[in-house]
């Protein structure tokens, strides 16, 4: 979220970062938006003024015995308090006109970001590992789980729908030992504070990391508890929900609000979380793309890591954040390639993201199983999170960062495929048979 401020000192920057988005110009829009609601604060400033000093002079009036006045000053505030509702209704649109622009606008790449239009413009940047040379033609994943006859897709489809799965023996087990293995990793390693966050949060949640309102239909929304309500003047009884919440898309909506509405002292940050959780995801945008197996599902597990840092940590603690997800991929033994966005492929809150791409050798391809990112102060004053400088004279903004560290379904499709065996079964990578309770093979 942007500072009007700082757009109405920094228009043509403003602006020529929208391009770099492939968006259009809208700073004077916008700032003819702040020109409304200064007017309209102002208004309603003046009529206060006015209202408060009229009353004064009622009194001034009454003790000379100019009864005239009195009655004139009196039809004054009348007449001020009549028009009230109308100045309070007027800035109050002003406000959230500009509030409502200002939320829907994406951050700003910074200066290092390639330009481009998608995921073609995208800019290889590392390389990890070689892809392994089969004497057979390798299966993908779904086609590796449902021969071993323990993922099962069409249950799923008769309990839940599309975009679900059901994993059983083995490979039920091989999902948690993965995400076990990178809590450890990440906690006991990396220095990540591991947390057990609400998977359900509320709307100011989801607006504070950039999830409402602009991609509201990507998200899952559920309703506790119902009452009956009898509006007025009606023998109808209407059943109406009592409160909602969302299902978090991904970790990063809890861990990071949990410095919202804070001041947080200097001393705290870096501030480093890690949490698996499952993740509820739509898909509106993605009809018809990887409509069979695991790689795009509505309920996923996945490890994400979140740190809060000052401004001067964050671009370094982004390269840290990456390298803490590459490890878990390099001791997988997956290889992987790294990739940095092009402004056209940037997620909406990103300043800069890295992307990691697992090899798939069933499709043949890369594919993303890691995005993190940095994302400046953009969701920090969206949640009003700040800390304490010793050097500043008032509260600062923090910087956010995300990352996947990494998706855990994604990384069950990765060893399937790059540990198939002949003969249908899977080798076990090592650094997860302790996990397995030292089991080598699917099936043993």
């Amino acid at each position: 979220m942007y500072d009007i401020k700082w757009i109405r000192e920094n228009a043509d920057i403003f602006d020529r970062g929208r391009a770099r988005r492939g968006l259009e110009p809208i700073s004077t829009q916008l700032l003819a938006f702040d020109d409304s609601r200064r007017a309209a604060i102002g208004e309603l400033q003046k009529a206060q003024e006015r209202r408060n000093s009229a009353s004064k002079e009622i009194g001034a009036a009454m003790k000379a015995g100019d009864a005239a006045r009195a009655e004139a000053l009196k039809a004054e505030v009348a007449r001020i308090k009549e028009n009230w509702p109308a100045l309070e209704e007027a800035e109050r649109y002003a406000i959230a006109e500009l509030d409502n622009a200002l939320a829907s606008i994406p951050n700003t790449p910074l200066d290092e970001v390639p330009d481009g239009a998608d995921e073609n413009d995208n800019i290889e940047v590392a390389r990890w590992g070689e892809p392994r040379v089969f004497d057979f033609t390798p299966k993908e994943h779904f086609e590796i789980g449902e021969g071993l006859g323990l993922m099962d897709f069409e249950t799923a489809a008769k309990i839940s729908g599309a975009r679900f799965v059901v994993n059983k023996g083995g490979l039920a087990r091989l999902e948690r030992a993965l995400a076990q293995f990178m809590l450890d990793l990440h906690a006991n390693e990396h220095g990540y504070m591991e947390v057990s966050p609400p998977l359900l949060v509320r709307d100011d949640a989801m607006f504070g990391t950039a999830q409402l309102p602009k991609f509201r239909e990507d998200q899952f929304s559920v309703t506790s508890g119902r009452q009956i309500v009898a509006p007025p003047d009606s023998a109808t009884e209407e059943i109406v929900p009592t409160s909602d919440y969302w299902l978090i898309p991904t970790a990063e909506v809890p861990l990071t609000n949990l410095v919202r509405e804070s001041i947080l002292d200097e001393a705290q940050l870096p501030m480093r979380m890690t949490a698996g959780t499952y993740c509820f995801r739509a898909e509106a945008g993605a009809a018809g793309k990887d409509t069979r197996g695991m790689i795009r599902q509505h309920q996923f597990y996945k490890v994400e890591l979140v740190s809060i840092t000052t401004p001067e940590q964050s671009l370094e603690e982004h390269e840290r954040m990456t390298g803490c997800a590459e490890k878990v991929l390099q001791l997988l033994e997956l290889p992987y390639r790294k990739v940095v966005l092009c402004t056209g492929d940037m997620g909406f809150a990103s300043q800069k993201t890295y992307d990691l791409e697992v090899w798939l050798p069933g499709q043949g391809k890369y594919r993303e199983i890691s995005s993190c990112s940095v994302c400046g102060d953009f969701q920090a004053r969206r949640m009003n999170a700040r800390y304490r400088s010793s050097e500043s004279k008032g509260p600062r903004f923090v910087h956010t960062l995300n990352g996947s560290g990494v998706a855990v379904g994604r990384a069950m499709v990765a060893v399937l495929e790059n540990y198939q065996q002949a003969d249908g079964s899977i080798d076990v990578p090592r650094v997860l048979r302790p996990y397995m309770g030292g089991l080598a093979r699917i099936p043993s």
